[in-house]
């Protein structure tokens, strides 16, 4: 019987794949064949989630959590945020404006679900986080990428804002620090956005996931305003990348329509992962997580000089986050195929620039340094014999 293909919405086109999926493939077929591999390529930490946190995901499971929690989270750990907020950041966050969402996507779904609609633009850097994009295309609105360089340290600016917004301008995504770059906004400037959107009625969305990563002090949180929409993670900082766990902090006037939605899209975030990331907050697993910190800083103060020295220009040093995003100009005019090159010659893995956005993607390559200070040096070593030094 002859069958015709359903037909498939328009916005699917638009949504670009992860092309370091390609190298992420071709790396592990490498190393099924044998070959050693160092993985700088993707956004994860390689540290284990703490033991404590663990436990008390176990624990929750044995004493039966595994039933739906209400759509916006359990409300122990709803104050639980809000109390890390108060106590890191200085910032007063009332619990009941904290949403428990699947992964920080599930709070960025949720404030562009709420914010942006067709024809509607959302203003967001270039190089930035390639799903913001996509997240602003699947509500039918346009993602407009602001490019960005080291003269504004690769974030948003208010000049930039100021000349990239139109009438149609919903809501500006910053986010600090940032993928891929690991650069932090500075605080006046940010204060100086918060002010030009809060004049206009435009919604400012920050991206905080990497935020308790700040390895040089000025840890600034923009949940210290509360007419903003705040994005954390439990998986950077707390190491829970595979319990899908986020959370956004939105106004009280937003409470409502985002319950509303949060309802309709994922009922709720998982509860087992709920529970364990109660203990997050605890003194010991904070220390734990501080102490991880502190070898991530360490990798960076390595592998940043090691880069430069080869040719490698890393404009604006990195305040955070765990990557590198280096120009690659002086070794290739293509850092896709030198980054195919790299992994098939040397076995290091590296993610394109390609990935981030348009803005002169062919000059850069991303590296985490997600890797022990063994390994980075031995990637650093491959690199070597690669760029025949």
């Amino acid at each position: 019987m002859n069958t015709r293909q359903p037909h498939t919405a328009g916005r699917i086109g638009d949504i670009a794949p992860f092309h370091v999926m390609d190298i992420l493939a071709r790396a592990q077929a490498l190393q099924a064949s044998g070959r050693d591999i160092i993985h700088l390529e993707i956004g994860e930490p390689d540290f284990a989630t703490p033991a404590s946190i663990v436990e008390a995901g176990v624990a929750a499971l044995r004493a039966g959590h595994t039933h739906y929690t209400s759509a916006l989270g359990l409300t122990a750990l709803r104050e639980a945020i809000a109390g890390f907020y108060a106590s890191r950041w200085q910032a007063q966050v009332d619990a009941a404006r904290v949403v428990v969402t699947p992964g920080a996507s599930g709070a960025l779904l949720l404030a562009l679900g709420l914010l942006a609609g067709p024809g509607d633009e959302v203003l967001m850097a270039d190089p930035g986080y390639p799903c913001n994009r996509h997240f602003a295309r699947f509500c039918e609105a346009r993602a407009v990428s602001v490019p960005v360089d080291a003269s504004s340290g690769f974030q948003l600016s208010l000049d930039l804002i100021e000349r990239h917004a139109t009438l149609a301008t919903r809501a500006v995504l910053i986010a600090s620090p940032s993928n891929p770059t690991g650069t932090a906004i500075r605080p006046a400037e940010l204060e100086r956005i918060h002010g030009w959107c809060a004049d206009r009625g435009i919604a400012l969305i920050v991206d905080e996931i990497y935020l308790a990563l700040t390895y040089d002090g000025g840890e600034h949180s923009a949940a210290r305003w509360d007419d903003v929409f705040v994005v954390n993670s439990f998986s950077k900082y707390f190491l829970m990348t595979g319990w899908r766990l986020g959370w956004l902090v939105a106004p009280a006037w937003a409470m409502p329509a985002l319950e509303r939605l949060a309802q309709n899209l994922f009922l709720a975030a998982p509860t087992p992962a709920q529970h364990a990331a109660l203990a997050a907050f605890r003194p010991d697993s904070l220390a734990e997580l501080e102490a991880r910190k502190a070898e991530l800083q360490a990798r960076r103060d390595f592998l940043l000089p090691a880069l430069r020295a080869r040719g490698f220009a890393v404009p604006v040093n990195p305040h955070g986050a765990f990557y590198l995003y280096a120009d690659s100009s002086a070794h290739t005019d293509d850092s896709f195929r030198f980054a195919q090159s790299l992994l098939e010659e040397a076995g290091v893995a590296v993610t394109p620039g390609l990935d981030f956005g348009r803005h002169q993607p062919q000059r850069f390559l991303r590296m985490a340094y997600t890797q022990p200070l063994p390994r980075l040096e031995e990637a650093v070593y491959r690199l070597d014999a690669f760029l025949g030094r």
